[in-house]
């Protein structure tokens, strides 16, 4: 059986993620700060069918995360797809003209420094087995910016050009890259933005392997 790991799982999106993965015969592996939020999650899958376990990890310290994703091969073998999408409300948003380097150098390491370490764990076995996926999730605001949300946006642009280059780099190696920007507030009542409906679409992304970029917009009522 094929092994995602989802980083930054949580109850809304990256649950569902699991859940539609999960429907395909794909092991889940759960990477989160918090264990019992993680045991809760992997409850609920266990309940519908699915292999899951959780591994805690902590995107602002790197060695858990190379630590989370030991335990992962450890339990399931390689990971053939890794979804990254944690986010951390408390860094807060700061206005365009109120950015400062020490506003924006925590979103930054968050959001690039994290996906870059994540990717650092499974891009080996990918590359030796010619095979395998990488998805990375963002705002809408890497795409189309908004300026409350100014720093997250920076660093969120910065993670997409990343993702996209690496698309580059690995597709001729036989691994798929893909950026994922979604524009919905999830969650909140329309129903392209439900998180079951969003997590389908990164399955369809998979199977088809059609492009390196989607984003996703739910934006009305």
């Amino acid at each position: 059986m094929p092994v995602i790991a989802i980083v930054g799982a949580g109850p809304g999106l990256g649950i569902q993620i699991a859940h539609a993965f999960g429907a395909k015969g794909f092991k889940v592996a759960l990477v989160a700060r918090n264990a019992g939020k993680l045991d809760a999650l992997v409850a609920e899958l266990h309940a519908e069918g699915i292999e899951a376990a959780g591994f805690t990890g902590d995107i602002g310290k790197p060695e858990t995360v190379a630590e989370a994703f030991t335990r992962i091969k450890e339990r399931f073998g390689p990971v053939d797809v890794l979804e990254f999408s944690p986010a951390d409300q408390a860094l807060g948003a700061t206005g365009v003209l109120e950015v400062t380097p020490e506003t924006l150098q925590p979103q930054i390491d968050f959001y690039i420094t994290g996906a870059i370490q994540a990717v650092k764990q499974v891009a080996p076995d990918m590359i030796a087995a010619k095979s395998g996926a990488i998805l990375i999730t963002t705002g809408g605001g890497s795409i189309t910016p908004v300026p409350f949300l100014a720093n997250i946006n920076i660093a969120a642009a910065g993670l997409r050009n990343w993702t996209l280059n690496l698309h580059n780099e690995l597709k001729p190696q036989g691994i798929y890259v893909a950026h994922i920007a979604i524009s919905a507030w999830i969650g909140a009542g329309h129903p392209g933005a439900a998180p079951d409906v969003i997590a389908r679409s990164y399955v369809e992304l998979y199977e088809t392997r059609a492009e390196p970029e989607l984003h996703y917009i739910a934006l009305g009522k």
